[in-house]
């Protein structure tokens, strides 16, 4: 993402910024509520439009590629909030991501998902929600995998675990979270970007942030 700029009405939610997420590899986008984090997840996975800037995947323009064709490119996005399809039982919502490929390697990551196979998605609890739309990063084989608040409703053993199937995918994967987990901080090759107010204020290895005084972005 170059010199991205997005606009909800008058209001600028990002200001000119600029992300390069290696792959395969961890990044985090990380900032409070307000800071653009979840923007700049959304205009990555191309459901909300650049009004200046450009998204480069692969060395390709595709800033203005719709949203679906980049999930058939091989994208896959988990957004915060509706990730599942809560009509549909657990199992159906597998077969969905996987298509011929079988979910077992779903079942491997999360077990806890066994049992729930025959239950409607919308009846899970909120962490079991998260782990099933999780899986679909791990059964659709994707290329980029864009999660907002992955470990959301997750016991700490099941987030660490999260954290530790996300950073070994052979995708590129990019995270928003509120605060760097402790299972990141320690952890070589995660880069981590820190937004304040719609700018970058950190950009880094996760080891390096905390280190010293961050500027405050301009617009």
């Amino acid at each position: 993402m170059w010199h991205a700029r997005v606009r909800y009405g008058p209001l600028e939610a990002l200001h000119g910024v600029t992300l390069v997420a290696p792959g395969p590899g961890l990044t985090v986008l990380l900032g409070r509520n307000g800071s653009g984090r979840t923007t700049a997840l959304r205009a990555l996975a191309g459901t909300v439009p650049l009004t200046a800037g450009s998204v480069l995947w692969d060395g390709a323009d595709v800033t203005r590629v719709p949203a679906q064709e980049r999930v058939a490119r091989g994208l896959c996005f988990v957004p915060e909030r509706q990730a599942v399809f809560g009509s549909l039982t657990v199992a159906e919502n597998l077969e969905l991501a996987a298509r011929s490929h079988g979910f077992t390697p779903a079942l491997e990551a999360y077990p806890e998902l066994r049992p729930l196979l025959p239950r409607r998605a919308g009846t899970l609890s909120g962490g079991e929600q998260r782990m099933l739309a999780l899986s679909r990063s791990l059964v659709s084989h994707a290329r980029v995998v864009l999660v907002d608040e992955p470990a959301q409703g997750m016991a700490p053993a099941v987030a660490s675990r999260t954290y530790a199937l996300l950073g070994g995918l052979d995708a590129c994967v990019v995270v928003a979270e509120q605060r760097l987990p402790a299972d990141l901080r320690t952890r070589a090759g995660v880069v981590v970007y820190e937004l304040l107010r719609g700018g970058v204020v950190f950009a880094g290895e996760a080891a390096e942030l905390g280190s010293g005084p961050r500027p405050t972005p301009s617009g």
